[in-house]
């Protein structure tokens, strides 16, 4: 090749003549187009100046010089170009011979190649037959597998172990449906595997779903069975209590002769048979929380824990809020046990959810929903108490409530508001309960016949009178036994130890301890207020006759004694020592109706005794001879009084015997002195008086009669009467001026009557006539010493 000659640069050619502006501005055009710029300004300054002929002229001219150019050029180009044809011609001399040599050897390498060729496209061909096969074999394989753990899944699926499903579906989806070779297959799987993850997340759901159903019955019936199991340990710890004290009363009463020993049963703690299983489930009733882990743990495998989770709770929470309704078409006290138990069966559950359920619920959230159901029972039973008007349907709620505060304390949920609940309604029971007891002690005291009750049979003994520690003697008696007292006594002692244990019941597991004194109140209220009031009423409205009226003191006699059972038997339900009560007993709490009875029979007999004390009026005051066996009136007393006593001793007690007696004699007395004393008698000698002192002498020996040890207690009924008798039959009534002796021994008169039944008195010798027989006679030293007192004491007065 030969070098190319470089390219000439032409410069504008310049003309010699013609105007020299002409000429510059042909210079400047010629060199701009030379240079490639732009003629633009040109044409404008010539069209401008109105002169394109010029620019047209100067066009022209440099087209002409550049033709001259262009022909030089092309002659300097032209003998180049005749060497490089010469060139183009000896090369292609050349390019024929390499052609020949050049198919030569073609000729000869295709010849020595061919078989060569064929051997290797051969070759090639088996190796890429190898490789395809090669990779078929391990799609196959890898395909097998694929389809070995789809079938797996299936199988899995197919026996509802859904988690094994889902484990071989993440399989599938990360470690085989990238690699997967089949595009067919592919797209089925990326179509099936979440189809599957549905499938599996609708029937975890609706077993959820149907466990949520489930798990209300089951919830219902635990609560009752631990509520019952609560109320049998609360059974067998009052049991052991009773022994207990059985065995301390009898160690009280002889420590040398009792040898005992207290075994206390084994409590479990926990509900047995009702928490056993490891995964949270039990058999007895069906408390089986395998559905809801099952649930959990597929929600977890999902990656929807945190939903899973939050719809738990959400369920659960609706659920205690329907638990929540009270039926209005049922009466409370029929549905609160079941009110109640569906409540405490929820948190029992949800107790254990929080246990052995990981992370399913937390502590918070169960307090929460413990928060809100103490709120809503409290509600319910402010609502309930305030429209309940009976005793034992309170009772009988308290105590379910109790025991529901018992089973839940024992999984640690706080009930210390509904016991608030149960104290502050503790006045409203206690005074239904004291209306209640007020209707029952009515109707048994109108139900009562006023007769002695007759028992037939040991247990009917035991039964009325063991029962209530009434007897007095700790001897059996034979059957058949009449008792002292009638039926109303043990009929009310009935009354009086239900409301103690009704309402140490309603104090007891209420979150007090110590509540005997709350008990005592109510207790003493319930004697001094309902049962005093309704003896009164009954001895003032009900009692006609003596023998009614002496079954009344008997039975108020009995009724002292059971007083003291009662404060024992509330000391004892209360767990408090029996000294501890002693100490703080009060005065018998039915002293009115005590003392109302007594004076009743007081009144009954008086009124019989004044009958008999008629015959006073029959008495010779003016007596010629006293008498040595007394007035009529006083036989007739004393017999009816003897007859009276041999009665009453078999069934009132010797000291209401002895009161009632008193009062009697000393009413008799009083009359005495009264008839003595009043307008009915004008005048009596002493034989009268002696006659009378023979009365007191009898009715004296009555009451020595009487009692043993106690006739004084009686006599000094006597004492108005018997000291008049003194001073009228005394040989120096004038000591009753001294105020030592008149202390000692006429205490009991009052001067006033003294005066007057003095002044009654007429010696015989007053007689009539009498004194012609005794002219010359002595005046009586007695009647001047009875008529100086007599006008000392009008002095006096």
């Amino acid at each position: 090749m030969y070098p190319s000659k470089t390219r000439r640069k032409v410069a504008p050619a310049t003309a010699n003549g013609g105007d020299s502006a002409d000429k510059l501005d042909q210079l400047l055009l010629s060199s701009v187009i030379c240079n490639g710029e732009d003629i633009g300004p040109f044409v404008r300054k010539a069209f401008a100046s109105g002169k394109p002929e010029t620019l047209s002229h100067h066009l022209r001219q440099f087209y002409r010089s550049k033709e001259s150019e262009i022909e030089e050029v092309c002659k300097a180009h032209y003998q180049d170009f005749i060497l490089a044809v010469d060139d183009l011609r000896s090369l292609l001399s050349d390019v024929d011979l390499l052609k020949s040599a050049l198919s030569d050897s073609n000729s000869k390498l295709q010849s020595v190649a061919g078989p060569l060729l064929t051997s290797l496209d051969s070759y090639v061909e088996a190796q890429n037959v190898s490789k395809n096969v090669d990779l078929a074999l391990k799609s196959i394989a890898f395909c097998v597998k694929l389809m070995e753990l789809c079938s797996r899944a299936n199988f899995h699926l197919s026996n509802n172990n859904f988690y094994m499903a889902l484990k071989c579906t993440d399989s599938i989806e990360s470690e085989f449906l990238d690699k997967t070779p089949s595009s067919t297959l592919k797209r089925m799987l990326e179509k099936k595997i979440p189809a599957v993850r549905s499938h599996i997340e609708r029937k975890v759901n609706k077993e959820f779903g149907d466990w949520l159903v489930e798990i209300r019955v089951v919830s219902r019936n635990l609560g009752q069975l631990a509520i019952g199991q609560a109320s049998s340990a609360r059974q067998r710890e009052e049991d052991l209590r009773i022994k207990q004290r059985q065995a301390e009363e009898q160690t009280r009463l002889s420590l040398r002769d009792c040898v005992y020993a207290l075994h206390e049963e084994d409590d479990e703690d926990g509900l047995n048979g009702v928490e056993s299983d490891s995964n949270g489930g039990t058999g007895l009733l069906g408390f089986d929380l395998t559905p809801l882990y099952r649930a959990y743990h597929i929600h977890q495998t999902l990656g929807l824990e945190d939903r899973f989770k939050q719809y738990y709770f959400e369920n659960r929470k609706l659920q205690l809020t329907s638990d929540f309704q009270v039926s209005s078409m049922t009466p409370f006290l029929e549905s609160h046990q079941t009110f109640f138990a569906q409540i405490a069966g929820f948190f029992i559950v949800e107790d254990r959810i929080l246990r052995t359920g990981g992370s399913l619920i937390s502590k918070i959230e169960v307090e929460n929903l413990w928060e809100a159901a103490v709120s809503k029972m409290c509600s319910v039973l402010e609502d309930q108490f305030s429209r309940m008007q009976t005793a034992n349907h309170l009772l009988l709620i308290k105590d379910y409530v109790s025991l529901l505060g018992v089973t839940l304390r024992r999984y640690g949920y706080p009930v210390d508001a509904l016991l608030d609940v149960l104290s502050k309604h503790r006045d409203k029971y206690h005074e239904l309960l004291l209306s209640d007891c007020r209707k029952q002690i009515s109707e048994a005291l109108s139900a009562d016949k006023f007769e002695q009750m007759l028992m037939k049979k040991e247990y009917e003994y035991s039964m009325n009178v063991l029962s209530f520690q009434i007897q007095t003697s700790d001897i059996v008696p034979a059957f058949p036994y009449v008792a002292p007292f009638s039926s109303t006594v043990p009929d009310c002692c009935r009354i009086v130890r239900s409301f103690i244990e009704d309402s140490v019941s309603f104090m007891s597991y209420g979150g007090q301890l110590d509540f005997y004194d709350v008990v005592k109140k109510y207790l003493d209220r319930l004697l001094g207020e309902v049962l005093d009031e309704a003896l009164m009423k009954l001895i003032t409205t009900s009692v006609h006759g003596v023998s009614q009226a002496m079954q009344v003191a008997a039975n108020m006699a009995v009724l002292e004694r059971a007083c003291d059972f009662f404060s024992r038997h509330a000391a004892q339900l209360s767990g408090i020592p029996l000294r501890m009560a002693e100490r703080s007993r009060r005065q018998f709490p039915l002293n009115k109706a005590r003392d109302g009875a007594e004076d009743m029979l007081s009144g009954l007999l008086k009124t019989k005794v004044d009958g008999f004390m008629t015959l006073i009026e029959n008495v010779n005051w003016m007596a010629d001879e006293p008498l040595q066996n007394g007035n009529e009136y006083v036989n007739e007393v004393i017999i009816y009084l003897e007859t009276l006593v041999s009665t009453a001793q078999q069934i009132l007690p010797a000291p209401v015997l002895r009161r009632v007696l008193q009062d009697v004699l000393s009413h008799i007395s009083e009359m005495i002195v009264g008839v003595l004393y009043g307008d009915s008698v004008k005048r009596f000698n002493i034989n009268a008086i002696m006659g009378v002192d023979v009365d007191v002498r009898l009715l004296e020996s009555f009451a020595d009669n009487f009692t043993d040890g106690e006739s004084n207690q009686l006599k000094t009924a006597l004492a108005e009467s018997r000291q008049l008798m003194n001073l009228l039959l005394s040989n120096h009534p004038e000591n009753f001026l001294n105020p030592v002796i008149r202390e000692r021994s006429y205490n009991t008169l009052d001067y006033r009557k003294v005066v007057t039944i003095s002044e009654k008195l007429r010696d015989p010798s007053d007689r009539l006539f009498g004194t012609f027989g005794t002219r010359g006679a002595k005046a009586n030293p007695k009647k001047k010493s009875l008529d100086a007192l007599i006008k000392k004491l009008k002095d006096v007065s």
